[in-house]
């Protein structure tokens, strides 16, 4: 019988989502996956290590850490619910702690390990979603709010410009373009979403303006864009968006917290998608196809 095919780890990031960084991490650190290796050091995984790889997915989508993953893969035994959230918790109130003190460099640090360690997908869903609601609460009453929030917002625009501007060095085709609707200076839940679109192996346009009228249908058309992601967050006559919506003949996914509002309007464009989340609006674009994907990921 032949020998089973074995995957150079730019296959096994391209088939699981998860970036060779991280995959390196896992089997640093953790032992999770560790893949043979050829007489240059390159690595190869095998179809179990694949699954295996899918397997970690599904427990940390559960919010399991990965430092607790090892026994649940060898074991087989479901996690206890209290111990679930821990860690997450944990991260959540160290990241807070960093931002309530405006220690810019104590938050990169702490935020480094953590994308080394996690896919975008479960530290958007995890950590950096349920962190942002947290301190939207806390800066409904906080003295020290609109300081605070200044120093985060320009700090993850930052942080997560510069991971989609090097992801964009690397990949090919045509842009999804990101637009944000509302009035405030830096939407987090566009960058969140950029980031993750970005990740996924799209090449990312991101816009923090609004563009009036005719110049969302023109930026389209001179980018080529492939597909057109709108962040909704604040509350405004719809009318003549959708008026514009029309205009254009690529997907529309219109996603955030007051999209709810859009789904009552009785002249929205049917070509529009409406989701809840940057999370959402990543996964209802990949269900739409491929749309010109072409990543270069570093080997070993």
């Amino acid at each position: 019988m032949p020998s089973e095919p074995l995957l150079p780890i730019r296959d096994v990031a391209r088939l699981t989502g998860v970036n060779p960084v991280t995959l390196r991490a896992w089997e640093r650190r953790y032992g999770l996956v560790v893949p043979q290796r050829t007489s240059k050091g390159h690595r190869l995984y095998s179809q179990d290590q694949v699954q295996r790889i899918q397997a970690i997915l599904s427990w940390l989508n559960r919010g399991v850490a990965v430092s607790q993953v090892l026994p649940l893969l060898e074991h087989d035994q479901p996690q206890q619910p209290a111990a679930q959230g821990d860690d997450w918790q944990t991260q959540r109130a160290h990241l807070a702690d960093c931002i309530a003190h405006l220690a810019e460099r104590r938050l990169d640090q702490q935020f480094n390990q953590a994308m080394a360690l996690y896919p975008a997908v479960t530290l958007c869903e995890q950590l950096l979603l349920p962190l942002l609601g947290e301190l939207e609460t806390r800066w409904q009453v906080h003295p020290s709010a609109r300081v605070e929030q200044a120093f985060f917002h320009s700090w993850l625009r930052s942080k997560l410009g510069l991971r989609v501007y090097h992801n964009n060095r690397q990949l090919q085709g045509a842009p999804v373009l990101l637009v944000g609707t509302g009035r405030q200076v830096i939407d987090p839940a566009l960058w969140l979403c950029a980031w993750l679109v970005s990740d996924a192996g799209y090449p990312v346009e991101v816009f923090d303006l609004p563009l009036q009228g005719h110049d969302l249908p023109l930026a389209v058309e001179r980018l080529g864009a492939r597909a057109l992601l709108l962040s909704i967050t604040t509350v405004a006559d719809s009318s003549p968006l959708h008026r514009t919506l029309t205009l254009i003949e690529v997907p529309k996914l219109l996603f955030g917290a007051a999209v709810t509002l859009y789904k009552r309007a009785p002249d929205l464009d049917p070509g529009c998608h409406l989701l809840d989340s940057p999370l959402t609006a990543l996964r209802r674009l990949q269900d739409l196809g491929p749309l010109a994907r072409n990543t270069t990921l570093p080997g070993n």
